[in-house]
Order: C-alpha cells, then sequence, then structure tokens
C-alpha cells in the first residue's frame, strides 16, 4: 500500500509548492457494457469548502489510501483505507477533508440496471437499491477483493477488472443487506482524534502500535479511544492494524519474490506462525498458496505449465 499512498502524497506536496486549490484527478482503468473502474486522487485538505456533487451511477468507492469524511442521504461516515463508500443513483452527496490532505480511491460505476441484474443475481430483488448505509467498513469479508484490486492499482498482477467489478456488487449487496442501518453519529472532535490516528497507522503499519500508544496519539485513555475508534470507523483498531498489514503484505507476495519470513517480519509481524495463521483467516489460503496463485511464481507456474505450440 505504500506504493499507493506515495502518489496522494506527491499529489499533495506538488499541490501546496503551487498553491492550488484541491482537485480530483480520475485515470481509467478498465470499462465494459455497464461498468467502469477508475482511479481516483483527490488533493483537497483542511483549507478546502466541501461541496456538493452527484451520483450519476451506482458508486462503490474503494478507499487506497487516505482518508475523508463522507456525507450521503445515507448518512455521514469517515472513510479509511479498506473501507467502501457506498453511493445511489441520483442522489447528492458530499466529500470533505476536515482532518487531513488526500485520498486515493478505486471507483467502481454501473449503470442501475446492470447493477440491478447483479443485485438480482446476487438474491436481492426490486430495482436498483438505494443504499442504506453510507459505508462499509474494513470487514473481513471484503479483504481478498481490496487485496486483489489495490495490487491491480499498484502494478502488481494483471487484474481482469470485469470481475472484480461483479464480485464486489455482489459483495456489496449481501453485506449490505446483512447489516442493520445506521451511522456512527460520533462527533467533530471524535473524527478528528480517530483521523489522526488511521494516518498514523497508514504511515508506519509495521510499526509497533499498542492500545496505548494509539490512544495516547488520539488524546484519550485506552478505554475512550477503544470505543471512539470502533465508533467512528467500524472496526476496532487491532483489526484495523492488523488488515493494514495484511494487505501490504499481500501486495508484496503479489509483487516481490523477498522470502514470506521477511514480508511477515517487515509488515509487523512477530513470527511467520502468527502470519500465516492471521493471513490465512484474512484470505482463505496460506501466504504461500496466494503468492503462487498472483505473484511471481504464478506467473513462472503459467509459463512452465503452458502446452507446447
Amino acid at each position: 500500500m505504500a506504493k499507493i499512498a506515495l502518489e496522494v502524497e506527491r499529489a499533495v506536496a506538488q499541490r501546496a509548492l503551487t498553491g492550488d486549490r484541491g482537485r480530483v484527478t480520475g485515470r481509467v482503468l478498465a470499462r465494459g457494457e455497464g461498468w467502469t473502474v477508475e482511479d481516483v486522487i483527490c488533493t483537497s485538505g483542511p483549507q478546502d469548502r466541501p461541496f456538493e456533487e452527484y451520483h450519476g451511477h451506482v458508486s462503490i468507492g474503494m478507499v487506497a489510501a487516505g482518508t475523508f469524511q463522507y456525507r450521503s442521504a445515507a448518512g455521514r461516515e469517515l472513510m479509511t483505507p479498506g473501507s467502501l463508500l457506498l453511493g445511489t443513483a441520483g442522489q447528492c452527496f458530499e466529500c470533505g477533508h476536515e482532518h487531513g490532505s488526500g485520498d486515493r480511491c478505486l471507483a467502481f460505476r454501473y449503470t442501475p440496471d446492470y447493477f440491478e441484474r447483479l443485485a438480482a443475481d446476487a438474491g436481492a430483488s426490486g430495482a436498483a437499491p438505494a443504499f442504506r448505509l453510507p459505508r462499509l467498513a474494513p470487514l473481513r469479508e471484503l479483504a481478498p477483493l481490496v487485496a486483489q484490486a489495490c495490487a491491480g492499482l499498484a502494478g502488481s498482477v494483471a487484474v481482469a477488472w470485469e470481475e472484480v467489478s461483479v464480485h464486489l456488487a455482489a459483495q456489496v449487496v449481501q453485506l449490505v443487506s446483512a447489516l442493520r442501518a445506521g451511522g456512527s453519529g460520533a462527533p467533530g472532535n471524535a473524527v478528528a482524534r480517530v483521523t489522526r490516528t488511521v494516518r498514523a497507522i497508514e504511515r508506519r503499519p509495521s510499526a509497533r502500535l499498542s492500545l496505548g500508544s494509539l490512544a495516547r496519539e488520539a488524546g484519550l485513555s485506552p478505554y475512550h479511544f477503544l470505543r471512539t475508534f470502533q465508533r467512528v470507523t467500524g472496526v476496532t483498531p487491532h483489526q484495523f492494524v492488523l488488515r493494514a498489514r495484511l494487505r501490504e503484505a499481500a501486495l508484496r507476495l503479489a509483487a516481490e519474490r523477498a522470502k514470506i519470513i521477511d514480508i511477515a517480519l517487515e509488515c509487523g509481524f512477530g513470527d511467520v506462525s502468527n502470519f500465516n495463521r492471521s493471513f490465512r483467516g484474512e484470505f482463505g489460503v496460506s501466504p504461500r498458496a496466494y503468492r503462487l496463485r498472483t505473484g511471481p511464481g504464478w506467473k513462472r507456474q503459467r509459463r512452465s505449465t503452458a502446452p507446447n505450440p
């Protein structure tokens, strides 16, 4: 994830040098009949006033780096790496960066009729849904898709974006139907404290990050920090740190030939057995199997097993 975040930092730094206003730039990665995937970088910060925008399509925004506040008809939430922004076609929304500059998202956009068909196949009924939630937190169920998409964004692997977009739509429909509506309702000072902590984790996910040290970063007692963090992000601090480390490890497994034990230690895991157990729990396969399927070893295996012409 460091490579993904670095491009945001460069864009924000360039904006600071030129004195320009914050802006959003998009790059289409793939598109097809009824769907589009776009790499979106925003350089806005606390000095930029939020403004109302409009969802022209059903939108699922996968946060790859940075943080921002998102408000829609369904509520208001803090968006953090690994979370999904949910946007209903035809509804207005607003994004703000009151507590930090810059973010990067993978924007999956669907025409309403196409999304309606995907939702029906996933078990939903009726017209394309108006999302009851503004956000899905960085949940374990989303981890494999987030890691796969971010590896594609980083250029580590070739991604079948249409397949990812279909799986993502189905996963979102199923998760939203299983979760209760209702935003965090957290006050602004709580969001500011948690944003500061999330950005600190994002900068150094492999550092020693105890509950006590994170609470001090937020200026809260461990008890109040634990409650506040979970209320704002939708997951506990431990879950957030663990998923940040596992996403980084997954990207490195897909891109590098470094030893698995070295990746585990450099991503903040104390020993390889703990890493293997956590990785399998998150992605459903061992780190070795994940690398064989997505990384350099997979490419070698494909070449070695290809039929002779």
